[in-house]
């Protein structure tokens, strides 16, 4: 696809040279437009790119530190707590755990052939061909020379020197690809001028565009006057294929900028009807264009804002829980306050004082999971293929005729704990340990564990045999599904241990409340051993007794956000805490 310049009356205009506007690192759209939006791929890898410009050498480098211990546990022989452990799903752990056992293995760094400098101010055609004599693949140097510019934000004059350059040679012609890669450069540099100049052309010579385009021109439309323009672009994407979650916060940004609050709650709502999960830069617009704002039925949907992030498990992030607090402690006349806290190991907050919601689901939750967990995951998963309905059978009826346990036992994922020890020893340890304790305990095994070999004694088996139950299933069977039914049949208060993450069955699930339900309860329920070395004192990670999630009494809010210097994965949970409540 290409663009014929010959009689555009703009072509002129297009190529003036603009003083450029300010940057912001906040609009960094370089890995959506390359990944999501315009889909191109880096096939010049050998090749790395420095350029001679003190601007374009400015890297912006991700800062991560490493999560703060929580403070220290009890060490109550009652209550099985390592002293120096915080949960498995605290922010931040699973980083912990790959920086405690990094790879042994030296990273393998990209061979670099051609180190091509990017020039810092406009070439002129003799100029540009002299540096395309360096490039060995000259037929893709144009669309590789303006995708390093991309990378490294070159200036619009140097950009639009290459475009000049490629008109000269190709009678007027210019490519598409040249002209969508330099109207990303436009939008990041907010020369709006220019981002028009591109918007007519195109607009004159295409009927439809492609997603990345479509994307670029709203993105560069919206902080300018023509802003609804951008909403004609969004209703023409519509057309081919539901918006990105980015597109809609494009323009909900935009009407916010030109005070249209009814575009911005429309957009809103026609995201949410696509199920769409709206972006948290979306959600925290809304807050900052509320304050001071005494307007009740604005509030109330904030209200919903923050009981949607509650009922997806969804966080914000440090700046947006400082714009929650900032329109709380704005609204006219309410006397809101607000302060960053952490919640105590027993639910207490630190802020103000009040306990936050128990971690253990009520009766009438445990018995919907329990329903669903059965339905969806056991009878309805894929276990079938790892196991049969036969074996399947035998162990619901081996758990029916079996009082309920108090611990449930992967017995291979704990065996394997330490991959130099006998894995019957390391099993014993823990069986012996909660069997001391008087609990009811199942081991679930597989068939092989039961043949002497050097890492399965049968005399330790024996021993565990007559201190726990065993089913043994198998060996080409999945242990998960047999460990929830157990874990789940004997009740509320029965706890398992594996240092399975359980994602693959949450993802079974079939809603948003059934997986924060399944999460809640996981979070209560799984045990995980901290011991460091074969033969020490089996201790355990303290499990959290309270439920990291966005809650509210009426007077007062919870609000559990992201650090910004925790890298936290997806299946863990904030420890830092907005703590709002309403003076009296």
């Amino acid at each position: 696809m290409t663009f014929y310049f010959t009689g555009i009356r703009s072509f002129p205009k297009l190529w003036k040279s603009n003083s450029y506007l300010g940057l912001s690192s906040s609009h960094s759209y370089l890995s959506l437009f390359l990944k999501d939006c315009y889909g191109i791929r880096n096939q010049e890898k050998c090749f790395s790119v420095k350029t001679m410009s003190a601007q374009n050498t400015k890297a912006m480098n991700l800062l991560i530190a490493k999560a703060r211990c929580v403070r220290k546990l009890d060490e109550s022989s009652n209550k099985q707590v390592s002293a120096d452990s915080s949960h498995m799903f605290a922010a931040g752990a699973a980083k912990k755990r790959s920086q405690m056992n990094p790879s042994s293995k030296d990273p393998v760094l990209p061979p670099v052939e051609n180190i091509i400098q990017l020039p810092t101010k406009p070439l002129n055609s003799e100029e540009w061909d002299k540096l395309k004599e360096e490039f060995k693949e000259k037929a893709n140097f144009e669309n590789w020379i303006i995708l390093q510019m991309v990378k490294c934000h070159s200036s619009l004059d140097v950009a639009k020197s290459v475009l000049a350059w490629v008109a000269a040679k190709n009678s007027g012609i210019v490519g598409y690809d040249l002209l969508v890669k330099y109207l990303y450069l436009c939008v990041f540099h907010k020369q709006t001028s220019e981002i028009i100049d591109v918007y007519e052309i195109m607009k004159a010579r295409y009927k439809r565009l492609e997603s990345g385009a479509y994307t670029l021109l709203m993105r560069g439309l919206i902080y300018t006057d023509r802003w609804r323009e951008a909403l004609l672009l969004l209703e023409d994407l519509k057309k081919v294929m539901i918006p990105s979650k980015k597109n809609y916060d494009d323009c909900i940004q935009g009407a916010l900028f030109h005070q249209d609050v009814n575009v911005a709650w429309n957009l809103y709502q026609e995201l949410l009807s696509h199920d769409i999960v709206p972006m948290l830069e979306t959600l925290k617009a809304f807050f900052d264009f509320g304050k001071d704002m005494k307007d009740d039925q604005y509030s109330n949907k904030l209200h919903n804002i923050l009981l949607y992030l509650r009922n997806n498990q969804l966080y914000p992030g440090e700046s947006f829980a400082h714009s929650i607090k900032t329109w709380f402690e704005s609204i006219p006349g309410e006397q809101w306050k607000g302060q960053f806290t952490t919640i105590q190991q027993s639910g207490q907050c630190l802020g103000c004082g009040k306990t936050v919601e128990s971690i253990h689901l009520s009766s009438e939750e445990y018995e919907f999971l329990k329903e669903k967990i059965m339905r969806d995951v056991i009878d309805g998963g894929d276990q079938y293929k790892k196991t049969t309905p036969q074996e399947l059978k035998r162990f619901q009826n081996f758990v029916k005729y079996h009082p309920p346990f108090d611990v449930v036992i992967d017995g291979l994922n704990v065996a394997k704990m330490f991959p130099k020890a006998r894995e019957s020893q390391v099993l014993l340890n823990v069986v012996s340990h909660l069997a001391k304790q008087n609990l009811q305990v199942l081991v679930l095994g597989r068939k092989h564990m039961l043949t002497q070999n050097s890492r399965w004694r049968r005399v330790e088996m024996e021993k565990m045999q007559k201190q726990a139950s065993f089913f043994f299933a198998d060996n080409i069977s999945e242990d998960d599904p047999f460990l929830l039914y157990a874990t789940l049949h004997s009740g509320n208060h029965c706890k398992f241990i594996t240092k399975d993450l359980m994602r693959d069955h949450k993802a079974c699930l079939p809603d948003a409340k059934t997986q924060r339900l399944f999460f809640k309860w996981q979070q209560g329920h799984q045990l995980v051993i901290v011991s460091k070395h074969p033969g020490a004192k089996i201790t355990f990670q303290h499990i959290l007794s309270y439920d990291t999630v966005v809650q509210t009494t009426g007077d007062s809010w919870h609000i559990p956000y992201d650090d910004d210097l925790v890298e936290r994965y997806s299946y863990e949970v904030p420890t830092k805490w907005l703590c709002l409540h309403r003076k009296t």
